[in-house]
Parts: C-alpha cells; structure tokens; sequence
C-alpha cells in the first residue's frame, strides 16, 4: 500500500495509489476494505514513468478522481464504476508549470475546484448525460473507447457492448447522429484533438460484432481549446462551445464559473461551427474513420456561461442553446451561403425554463396537428419543465416514446417521467397540451379515479432505475438501468397497446397480430377497435397478411361476442365510438360473423392444405353456436374420397378424415358432435364419431341398430325427436303416412307450438279439423278462452265454443253461438238467467243488468244491477224508457241514500287529512330539532360508542303521539262498498302507523298520498251528480260535490306541504300550515285533480 490514500465517504472503502516504476508499469488504484483485505483494483492506462499525486473522492462516494503526473503535463482523470468496471470518464489537462491543484466540494458531488499556481480558480460542474439517441444506441465513454451498442438488437450492459471505437487518448465529449443510410460520430478528446467516424445504416451493425474500429484524428489547422456540448447541427456540421485559452485552460461538462481576474467586457465562451469533408477516397456503406477534414467556419461570441446544447428537429442547421439562468437562444446557421455569417437569436421568453436545466432536450411534438419543437428540461432540484411550465416536482430522469412506424420524421407522443419515488409515469403528450398551466405530471395521474391509477404508472422494480432509452415503434419498450449498471427492459401495456393501435390503424395486421402474441394482449383487441363490419370486410386482407395458419387459428380460439378490449383496456388507451356499437345485428353475433369471414378468406387466400381444412374446421366449431353439421359435412366429403380409394395430388392437400374429426373433437362437446351426425341422417358417420369421441359401444350400437330398422321418414323422425328438432320431426312422420297419424297427433299435443305447421301440412278437412279442436282444447287447459272460442268455431265445434265464452266472460259471444246452435227460446232465456247469477257472483252487474234487461225482459232486476253497479244514468235512463215511475222512485231513493252516505265519508276523510297533516307536522319538527341537538353536541365533544342506542332511543320517541296506533286511515275514499272494501284490504295488508318508528315520516307521507280519489271514484261521483241534478235534487248535488271537493282539495295540500317540507331542513309554524296551503291551491287554481274534472259547473260555489 502506498502513502497516497482516501477513504470513501461511506467507509466502505479506501482508495490507494500503487507505485509500480520499480517494474516498468503503470501504477495502480487498488481498494481495500475496513478490515485491510484487497478489494479490487485498476490500472490507469498510462506509461509506466507517470506518478499520482492526488486522490479525492466525491462526497457520494460515487466518482473517482486523481492526479496523474507525467513529464509532459499534469492530468485530472475521473472514474465511476458500474457493474464492477471503473470507467475513465473524463481528462483535464494542465501543463507542467500550472502546477494544478483540486478538491471536490464538500456539499455538491458534482463540483470539482482546481486552482493552478497562477491564481486561476475553475469551478467544473459536471452531470450525468445518457448517451441513448432517437435510435436507440447507446454510447459509453470508457477512457480512450466508446462502446457501442444498439439496443434494438439487444441488451448489452456495459462494459460490453457490440463493437468499440478506439481513439488516440480519452475521450471528453460525444455526439452522435443517425439517419435512414448512415450515422456519424464525433468525438472531442483530452488533447483538444476531434475525430469522426461515419457508420453505415445501425440495421447492418450485426457483422462489426466484437470489433475494435480505430479511430484518426481529423485533419485541421486549429486546435480546439476546452471544447463542451458537441453537437450535430447536420449531418456534416457541428457546433461546439469553446473558452478562449486566456481565461480558461479546462474543459469543464454542463457549465463553468471562472475567477475574477476575467474582466466583464470580455466575451468567456464562443460558438465554434465546425464543417467536415469526407475523405474523396471513401467507399459508401463502409466506415469511413480516417482522413476526415475539419475547419471552423463560424465563431459567435458569447457573454454567459452555456448550460446545454441541443440540435433542432424541426429545422436543419439550427440549434437550441441554453445559457445562464435558463434563457434559451437559438443558434441558425445557412450551409448554403457561406458568405452569410451565423444567426444568433435569443428565442421567446416562453420557452426558456425558470431555471438552468442541465438536462436538456428538443423533440417534435403534433399540437393542433402541426409538428413543432418543444424544449423539455430538468434542473438539480427533480423538477421537470416543459418551457415556463412544470410537469413534474419530483423526476429523476425523463426520455420520450413516439409511436411512429416508418417515418423519417421522429414525433413523439408519450413523455415518460421516473420519480425519485420509483415510479414510472406514462403520458401522452397530447394531454399534456390540453391542460393547462397548473396541471403537472404528478397530479394528472392522481386526479384519476383511485381504482385507475395503477393503469397510469408502473412501481419500478429497483430503488433509484433511471430511464435510458426507448425502443420506438412497434417495440414499445422501456430501457431502465439500476445503481449497479444492469440494463432492464420493461414493455408497459399502454406503450404496447398504443403501438398495437397504431399498426390496426395503418391496417398492419400482421405487426398487430405479433405484438398481440408477444404481449399476450386480448386477440379481440383486433376486431374491437377495427369494429366488427369493418374487419368483416378486411378479413381477406388481414389473413394475407398474417399468412400463419397456427397463429390465424389462435385468433379464431380468442373471440368472444361481447366488446371485451375496450372494457379491458379502456384505462390505457381510447376507443373509437364505432366500437361500443361494434356488435353486429341481432340476426348474426360478432363471433359467428368473423370466423365466417376468415374461413371465407382462407378459403380464397391460403393454398390448399391440411393444415389450412383444419383452420377452417375450427372456425365453424368457435363459431356461436358451433355450425357442426357444415364441419361434419367436409369431413363427409373427405370420408368418400377416402372410400373411392383415389390416390390423387387433391387428395393429399386435406388431413384424413379421422384426424379431421378429432379435431373438431378436440375443440367441441363430443355429444354436440355425435348430435350434428345424427341429424345428417348419416348413421355410419355418428358411429365413427362415437368410435373417436371414446363413447361406450353398449350405448350407442344398439340405438344405432334400432335406427337402421325403422323406415327412413321414420329413423329420420325418431332423430329428430331425440335432437329436439320438433318441426323436422313433424315433417318427417306427416311424409311417412296415415299409419302414423296418431304419433304425429301426439308429437301436437306435447308441443303447441307445433299447430300452426300442421294445419299447413294437412289438406284433408277431417284431419285439419282434428288438429283445430285438440289445439283449441291445448288454449283452454292455458285459460285463453276467447282464442279457444273461435279455435273451436274454426272446426264447427260450438259447444265447445259456448263454453269457452261463457268462461270468459263474453256474453255476447255466448248468444252469439247460441244462435248458431239453433237453441229454442226457453233455453235461451235459462242461458240468460244463469249468466246473470254468474255476472252477479263475478262483480259484473253493468253486464248482468244488460243481460237481464235484454234477454230476460226483468226490468227491476236490471235496474237494481245498474244501482248496485253505480251506474246512475244507465239506471234512470231504463227506468224512463220502461214508462217505470216505480223504478224512478226506486233509483231517487238509491242515489239520496248515496249521496248522504257520501257526504259523511268525505267530511270524516277532512278530518282524517287534518289530523295526519298535523301528526307529520309534530313529527317533523322534533326529527328536526334533535338532529340539530346531536350536531351542536357533536362540535365539542366526541360520540362514544355507548351512545348509539341513546340516540337511538331518541328517535324511537320522535313520535307526537305514542299512546296509540291508528286503524282507522283508508287508502282512498270510494263511493261502492266493494271499492270500500277493497281498500281496507289494502290497509290492513300494508301495515299500520307505528307510532315512534323510524318510518313513520314517510308512512304518513305514503297515506296522505293514498287518499287521493282514484279514477273509478271520481266518475262513479260524476254520475251521481248528474242523476241528482235531472231528479230535481239540485241542492243535494251541491252539498256532495261541496264536501267532495273539500276533501279533494284539502288532500293535494296536504301532500303538498309534506313535498315541500321532507326536503326542507326547516319547519315554518306560519307558512307550513293545512290552511295556508289550502288557500294558495284554490288562488292558484290548481286544486283540482288532474285526471279531469268531475265537477258540474252549475254546481259551482259563487
């Protein structure tokens, strides 16, 4: 161990310098842990004569830095480690004299201070960059090589890598560009030396695996003096940022703070563009390293330290450079006129950032469906700016995702963001544009419902992965690497299912049928967002396209009718609107639909092959229902070719018929199978299927037997009846012949719905006859009389036919027959007199009034039916058309008898509408005040769990009367004794009033509601009215229609003031009164019933 020595500031280990010029080598760094064993060690890669002189860690413990001394100059390397290797990321060189000096800061990891003898002081800043392009390379300085690595062709974490550039001594700065044909390197080294090198296309990179490519210098009469951010403004232009020798003699990385000795007037720093010409000798598709000519054609002087550069990808020849503070300039230069010097302008104030970004990039953005530059940048504090706006507080790196397939032009349209909370954040750039300012990445996410915010970002699997890079397009993947240097690719399913969209969109099935498989993605996905009459009709070409039977036939499998993808899927990406109305009508579903048309095109587009007979089978066994029958059929047709016994080139393209069949086996229930051939009548293809679907021959031979016996219209019936085919079987036992007339007549009667075909098929009148009077007799065993009725007049049947009607009621119809029976007339009038029992019975006296007063000529017994029917007019009208004054007297005395009866329900109605209004009033009230009781109590102190059942017995008592129940309320006030009747029915079923009950409110509510007159009521009333009026008891009929209206109107108020009370956290004395609502109804004259009016006018109170 040498004197020369630092300890990590975690303790972990200490670093060492290892003087080896005693053995003509290079000295070594080694590593020792706490307990003085030997950890590891490296070689500086210098000439064995070189001494260090200095070792510092930086205050994180993560870079490396020392002081290497050598006869020529004095050089401050720096080194991190990743995945066990020390990497020399960067030279500053002083010269011998300078006698330069440094220490890292004591707060700041990335800050290094060198002070020379002189009394110059620079401050290096420096900041991780990634070296990923658009392209997805990687590029990773490592000393005196770049490693090179594209990603699109595998994961390589450093320190491997496909091939490497070797150069001359280290490498300070890199910058990289890629087009369609070619890409181009640059590479600015410690001794300010620049090199080039032109690659062919990154697709063809397969066959440099493994190489070491050198790298020459570049021809030029200058020498570029502490050059940083490199750039390509052109594929054969670059722009540096370079400190003039006098005030500065390093080349500090992100930006620089020199001493005051630099007087202010003094420009510190220059844009230096730099042309390059390719070697004439040069050969295209080849890599070009060597004989590179360069020459600086343009300075542009600068006041302000740059804090980055990047190109502009929106225009050639240009170039974003931030400055202190954030400001961003834009640098233009014209290739075309020479002559022109270069264009240097500051850009809006818009799109600075509001502070400086190390971390700084410019992409193409669609917005209002244009393609423009957007500047994105990150400073030291995680927060991650989009000009002047913040998206995110708390990112530890960001790159971006564009889903263009086949473009030159590079949109991006997915910003991806990792936090320092570990956490992957996916946004499309487009809602990024539409919210506004105070929107950011962070509250996008979590301003989604709670149930979708794992579909919005993904837990990263390692504490402190950044992200890299992205594989862009129909790759869809995510490039993270960890604290330790490993390299993760993750494919998360929104960047998959947007690239998924994206090639269904360009009608690529064939990329979207891939990456489906990959991803194992919902095939339904597919037809979903194409929708279903859509796809339909693009069948053809997406099986061309797909040209894989094995995978045509996992799509096939996949389908389901319902529009499963969008509601999958709905958290990731949008739907067009054609997919919720996708489904396709109600006569054929989706499933069916689509497997028709991909076995249609398979049929047309795929050559003949086994394979491809047994890709259709399976889309008639997946389609819903399974189109059996038509599978078996082809297996038929391959069957007789087998047993012709032809040996020609056809029939090698299809698979046998017994692999056939266990396919369709395979894929289908075995008894649907076995059913299918049993309805093709075809009995030695079911026995074959019986064979191969492993059923036992003692079950299924001698059934096949006794079917071989039968005559065929027979055996074809007898399958059919098994099959549940009712309409085939019909058919088939009416074609085998009046023997079998008694089964059909059977096959009938057990299924109705049959008597329709058979009155079809049938032509003799006897027959048809037969089938109407047992399908009559089927209608009244189900209680349609009146269809059974006419059934049995359609076969001559009227006794029957009688019967039916009187069943059902239809009087008319019952006399009607009886005409056609030729009854004598006392048998008539018997017929009558029973009806009329049997109306009386049922409730019906309005028919059995007619009944009596037409057919057995009883004129009281049809005016008592009428009073008793309430049908006050009708009665009065008969009784005048008698010439009957005894039975006008007997209907006055009836209808006076009504009236009073009437008007004493209407006034105990009143009452009964008051007391209820005045109990819910009360109830009301104390709800009110003890729910605002408990909530004043509530403020100050907390409620213990003891006290529910306190307040729970609270409410119990809210109740203003809890002395008694009530029986007494009625749903309605009706003028007969059956409506009367009916409606305490109803009360008793419903329940009483519980007074003190937590329903009690709204019980009272739901009686005040039911007390309303009902239709029947109001035009039995009407009627009553009218009699009165035409007896001369005009007085009478005011007083009814008095008290009925009273009661009307005091009910729609009564509900009114519960409507408007139940909702009211208030109870007014004053204004939530019967009374005061009973005026605003009758001022509003909006008392009446809507129903219509039963009022008579002349009746009217003045």
């Amino acid at each position: 161990m040498g004197a020369l020595l630092d300890w990590m500031p975690s303790g972990a280990k200490v670093a060492t310098a290892h003087d080896r010029r005693t053995e003509g080598k290079c000295p070594l760094i080694v590593f020792y842990e706490k307990n003085g064993l030997e950890r590891s060690y490296f070689s500086i890669d210098e000439p064995g004569e070189v001494a260090i002189r200095a070792l510092k860690w930086n205050c994180n413990s993560e870079i490396l830095a020392a002081l290497v001394s050598s006869e020529q100059h004095d050089v401050i390397k720096i080194w991190s480690c990743r995945n066990n290797h020390w990497y020399l990321k960067h030279e500053l060189r002083y010269t011998k004299e300078e006698r330069v000096k440094f220490f890292w800061d004591p707060t700041k990891p990335m800050h290094l201070i060198c002070w020379t003898q002189g009394g110059q002081v620079i401050i290096h800043r420096f900041a991780w960059t990634t070296a990923v392009s658009e392209t997805s390379v990687a590029l990773v300085i490592d000393g005196s090589h770049v490693l090179v690595t594209p990603l699109n062709l595998g994961l390589m974490p450093s320190p491997m890598s496909l091939f490497h550039l070797a150069f001359p001594c280290a490498v300070n700065e890199v910058s990289f560009v890629s087009s369609n044909s070619k890409a181009h390197l640059a590479a600015y080294l410690s001794n300010g030396s620049l090199c080039v090198v032109e690659l062919p296309a990154p697709d063809t990179w397969e066959e440099f695996e493994g190489n070491r490519i050198n790298v020459d210098p570049c021809c030029s009469d200058f020498t570029l003096d502490n050059c940083m951010h490199l750039a390509w403004i052109d594929t054969h232009t670059l722009i540096g940022i370079c400190c003039y020798s006098e005030h500065c003699c390093s080349t500090p990385i992100g930006s620089s703070e020199t001493s005051n000795l630099v007087h202010k007037n003094d420009s510190l720093f220059s844009i230096n563009e730099i042309e390059l010409v390719c070697p004439e000798d040069s050969v295209p598709g080849s890599v070009i390293s060597s004989g590179w000519q360069a020459r600086v054609s343009k300075k542009v002087p600068l006041q302000n330290a740059v804090i980055g550069v990047c190109p502009n990808p929106a225009k050639e020849g240009s170039a974003f450079i931030q400055i202190s503070g954030g400001k961003i300039a834009e640098y233009c230069s014209s290739l075309n006129l020479l002559k022109m010097s270069a264009q240097f302008s500051e850009v809006d104030s818009d799109n600075g950032f509001p502070a400086a970004c190390p971390w700084m990039t410019a992409v193409l953005c669609h917005e209002n469906g244009m393609a423009q530059p957007f500047l994105f940048g990150l400073d030291d504090n995680s927060n991650l700016y989009m000009g002047k706006r913040l998206l995110s507080n708390n990112c530890s790196s960001f790159t971006f995702y564009s889903s263009a397939y086949g473009t030159t032009e590079r949109v991006m349209s997915h910003l991806l963001v990792a936090t320092k909370k570990d956490l992957l954040f996916i946004v499309d750039v487009n809602e990024i544009f539409l919210k506004d300012n105070e929107v950011t990445v962070d509250s996008h996410v979590s301003s989604h419902p709670r149930g979708k915010q794992s579909k919005e970002h993904i837990t990263v699997w390692e504490k402190g992965a950044k992200l890299v890079g992205v594989l862009h397009g129909d790759e869809a993947a995510v490039i993270m690497q960890t604290t330790r240097g490993n390299l993760e690719c993750t494919y998360p399913r929104k960047l998959v299912l947007v690239s998924i969209v994206q090639a269904l969109a360009q009608r690529r099935f064939k990329n979207a049928m891939d990456m489906v498989r990959r991803h194992r993605i919902d095939f339904n996905i597919i037809v979903d967002y194409c929708g279903c009459n859509v796809f339909i009709k693009l069948a053809a070409d997406f099986v061309k396209q797909v040209n894989n039977l094995s995978h045509i036939t996992e799509f096939v499998c996949s389908m389901k009718n319902s529009n499963a993808s969008s509601k999958l899927y709905e958290a990731y990406i949008s739907f067009p609107d054609h997919c919720a109305d996708s489904m396709v009508d109600t006569e054929c579903n989706k499933v069916t639909s689509v497997l028709m048309a991909v076995g249609k095109a398979l049929e047309e587009q795929m050559e003949e092959s086994s394979s491809r007979e047994l890709c259709v089978l399976t889309t008639l066994a997946r389609s819903e229902p399974p189109l059996l029958e038509e599978a078996l059929n082809r297996i038929k047709a391959i069957r007789e070719l087998e047993l012709r016994g032809v040996d020609d080139a056809r029939r090698k393209l299809y698979p046998s018929a017994e692999e056939s069949l266990k396919h369709l086996l395979w894929l289908t229930d075995t008894e649907a199978v076995f059913g299918a051939a049993l309805g093709l009548y075809d009995l030695n293809l079911a026995a074959i299927v019986a064979l191969n679907s492993q059923k036992d021959p003692k079950e299924f031979l001698p059934f096949l037997k006794s079917l071989e016996c039968l005559p065929p219209a027979v055996m074809r019936y007898t399958i059919d009846l098994r099959l549940g085919r009712y309409e085939s079987a019909l058919r088939n036992i009416v074609s085998a012949g009046n023997e079998y007339h008694e089964d059909c007549m059977k096959l009938l009667n057990a299924n109705p719905q049959l008597f329709p075909l058979g009155l079809h098929l049938f032509n003799e009148s006897d027959k048809r006859n037969e089938i109407l009077e047992a399908w009559g007799d089927h209608l009244s065993e189900e209680k349609c009389f009146g269809d059974a009725a006419l059934t049995y007049q359609c076969c001559s049947s009227y006794q029957k036919s009688l019967k039916a009607y009187r069943a059902c009621g239809d009087w008319k119809g019952v006399f009607t027959v009886a005409g056609l029976l030729e009854l004598e007339k006392e048998e008539i009038t018997q017929l009558a007199h029973e009806l009329c029992d049997e109306f009386q019975a049922l409730g019906k006296r309005g028919d059995a009034a007619r009944v009596a007063l037409e057919y057995c000529s009883d004129a009281e017994r049809g005016v008592s039916y009428y009073i008793t029917a309430r049908e006050w007019e009708e009665a009065l009208r008969v009784a005048y058309m008698l010439s009957r004054h005894d039975l006008v007297g007997t209907v006055r005395d009836a209808a006076l008898d009504c009236a009073a009866s009437l008007i004493s329900e209407y006034q105990e109605g009143l009452l009964k509408v008051g007391k209820y209004v005045s109990r819910y009033v009360a109830v009301r009230q104390r709800r009110l005040s003890l729910a605002a009781k408990l909530q004043s109590e509530d403020r100050f102190m907390d409620v213990e769990d003891d006290s529910v059942s306190e307040v729970s017995t609270s409410f119990s008592e809210m109740s203003a009367y809890t002395t008694r129940s009530t029986k007494e309320s009625s749903a309605s006030v009706i003028s007969s004794r059956a409506s009367k009747s009916r409606g305490a029915r109803r009360q008793k079923k419903g329940g009483k009033i519980r007074a003190g009950s937590p329903g009690e409110e709204m019980a009272l509510v739901e009686h005040l509601k039911g007390m309303a007159l009902t239709g029947s009521a109001e035009s039995e009333l009407k009627s009553l009215l009218v009699v009165l009026i035409q007896l001369g008891k005009e007085e009478t009929a005011r007083q009814v229609q008095q008290a009925a209206d009273n009661f009307e109107v005091s009910q729609r108020a009564a509900v009114k003031l519960a409507e408007d009370t139940v909702s009211n956290d208030k109870v007014d004395e004053n204004a939530h009164t019967l009374e005061h609502y009973i005026r605003m109804l009758r001022a509003h004259g909006s008392g009446h019933s809507e129903t219509g009016s039963w009022r008579i006018k002349a009746l009217s109170p003045p």
